[in-house]
């Protein structure tokens, strides 16, 4: 099959904006929780109808501060209730919300700034404020910067109160559906960030089709913890879909003390990258090994797969594995459940390929994760899993109001009201991905199966071409060398060389384990360490396994460890987990030529 099209099961009327929920929720359930701040220890809830009230207080701070219609306001700062107060009170306003990464470089934020003309900036610290100070002198449509811990919203909130509740109430109405709502630069695994132009119609389809098949996850009763980066679509439109489902949801701005946020909380359903459940997986059975109780883990990882993949099968589990999954729910299942809060039974994964594996030991062990897909040019969402329609290696079927078509050369092509409006400031760039007819070429190579359920195959600028001409998708291999956990980040590598090679990076977390479980100093570093043949030989059993999803021409020969694992601030890695392939390409020349020195 080349395209499946899925119907639309709502429509965005012209007149609609994102900011509409944000107004019935306050009417129809204003007592309902829709946010919890954090409140010390604890959590406080913001009721439908105080977000609306502090959404409109803060819009008039902005009217009486000189935004207009159409002005693009910068937003800089982690993951908190305050950056979606300011993202739907830009909304209110009639203005654009321009998000930034809170880890962006000087030089990153200079260039959205300026990029995007941003008429004012709302910044989370002194450091972000100190960042685009530095910029100013070549940022003339800058105004204003206004830092959240300084009390700025306060301060904003107390100038609009001069401003009219009419006036408030005409600039939100005066948004229409086709009108712009959103700049989104993209994270930049390749060149400079573009500008994703998203409007108000584009993100309120794709949300509005998707909380109908997501409705077990998005509702009334149900609660997340958000701690993505908001500046990420994919998170934000979890945003979105939390406000149009009163779903309610707390924010939260780094994972250094996620256990005990989960076990406070209680989440109903997470959203996360492959990365974050990967730790999961890999620190449970660290632990348990650590703690001499390996032997029943894995025999208990063995069961979990086991089960779901046969709850896949005509006759299902059979009365033995049903047995043993009974009761490695009572010795295992049930802790690692109790880590993530005791209550979450669901979880959204994107960004990046889950793997099938992680899938199927996830449902086994009660957390039914949900593999999806989307860019940020799709605002994001194209498929995704869900009850009744869930394919584990897949990415689900389209959602509705979404047609995707599989080209002759096997990219993934997208149409519907979801697809951006193009680059902005970039035609040529919105010419290469955006035809005539409306179809987004994704840069993603696919198939559709027979039911109309997506598989990701690699990406076409990323397909390896050997010297002897065999195409190589890297992604197949890197997934399964991920799933190891010794291995952090790795790369395979490969073009126009007689072999594919890769490089490896290790997990800082899983490295002291790793060196007391073999009797090495506490203190040794991966770099003193990289040619051990112990610490290869286990290295060479990730590898084995990977190549044995491909064949041995596609297979992977040689392997080089890095003395440093990637990451964001050494500009290798993307904030949405990515690995930033060119960098590393660049960085790391010395290691990729000593693969092909034997």
């Amino acid at each position: 099959m080349h395209e499946f099209s899925v119907p639309p099961v709502a429509t965005v009327g012209d007149a609609a904006n994102l900011t509409d929920p944000v107004w019935d929720n306050a009417v129809l359930a204003p007592d309902v929780a829709q946010f919890a701040r954090r409140s010390g220890d604890g959590w406080q809830d913001v009721t439908c109808a105080q977000f609306r009230d502090e959404v409109a207080g803060l819009a008039a701070g902005l009217i009486a501060a000189g935004v207009r219609p159409g002005d693009r306001v910068a937003l800089l700062s982690k993951t908190r209730y305050e950056w979606t107060l300011i993202d739907y009170a830009i909304w209110t306003a009639g203005a654009v919300t321009v998000p930034i990464y809170e880890t962006s470089s000087a030089e990153q934020i200079a260039w959205i700034l300026a990029d995007s003309g941003a008429v004012a900036c709302f910044v989370e610290t002194a450091g972000h404020r100190q960042a685009v100070q530095a910029a100013r002198g070549g940022l003339a449509d800058l105004a204003q910067v206004w830092q959240i811990e300084a009390g700025a919203l306060d301060e904003l909130t107390a100038a609009g109160a001069a401003v009219p509740a009419t006036e408030v109430e005409h600039r939100r109405r005066c948004v229409r559906a086709d009108d712009l709502a959103t700049v989104i630069y993209t994270s930049g695994t390749t060149g400079r960030p573009k500008g994703c132009m998203l409007t108000h119609r584009n993100i309120y389809s794709d949300i509005a089709n998707a909380l109908p098949v997501l409705s077990e996850l998005l509702h009334q009763g149900a609660t997340t913890l958000l701690f993505l980066p908001l500046a990420h679509s994919f998170a934000r439109l979890i945003q979105v879909g939390v406000v149009g489902s009163r779903t309610r949801m707390g924010h939260l701005p780094d994972v250094h003390n996620l256990a005990d946020d989960l076990a406070r909380f209680r989440p109903t359903f997470l959203l996360a990258v492959p990365r974050v459940f990967e730790k999961v997986y890999n620190a449970a059975r660290q632990r348990a090994h650590a703690d001499g109780n390996g032997a029943i883990f894995d025999w208990a990882d063995r069961t979990a797969v086991a089960y779901s993949q046969a709850l896949e099968t005509r006759g299902g589990p059979s009365p033995l594995l049903r047995l043993r999954h009974w009761l490695f729910d009572r010795l295992v299942y049930r802790r690692l459940r109790a880590a993530m809060g005791g209550q979450c039974t669901h979880a959204i994964s994107g960004g990046a390929p889950l793997g099938t594996r992680l899938g199927h030991f996830f449902r086994g062990i009660g957390l039914l994760v949900f593999e999806g897909y989307g860019l940020t040019e799709t605002s994001p969402a194209i498929a995704a899993n869900r009850h009744g329609a869930m394919r584990i290696g897949t990415v689900g079927r389209p959602l509705p109001g979404v047609t995707v078509r599989i080209a002759d050369d096997g990219e993934i092509l997208v149409n519907g009201d979801l697809v951006f409006t193009g680059y902005w400031n970039n035609p040529g760039a919105t010419a290469e991905v955006l035809d005539a007819d409306g179809w987004l070429h994704s840069g993603d190579l696919g198939d559709l199966d027979e039911d109309g359920f997506l598989s990701i195959t690699g990406r076409k600028k990323e397909i390896i071409v050997t010297a002897a001409g065999k195409n190589v998708a890297p992604a197949p291999l890197e997934d399964r060398l991920r799933a190891h956990p010794l291995i952090s980040q790795c790369m395979v590598v490969g073009d126009r060389k007689p072999f594919v090679g890769v490089l490896i990076t290790i997990d800082d977390e899983a490295w002291p384990q790793w060196l007391a479980e073999h009797g090495r100093p506490a203190t040794t570093s991966v770099a003193e360490l990289r040619e051990d043949e112990v610490l290869r030989a286990e290295l060479q059993v990730a590898v084995d396994e990977a190549n044995r999803a491909v064949s041995r021409a596609e297979a992977i020969k040689v392997f080089r460890v890095l003395p440093r694992d990637w990451t964001e601030a050494t500009g290798e890695i993307t904030p949405s987990l990515k690995v930033k392939r060119s960098v590393v390409m660049k960085e790391w020349a010395d290691e990729i030529a000593a693969i092909y020195a034997r």
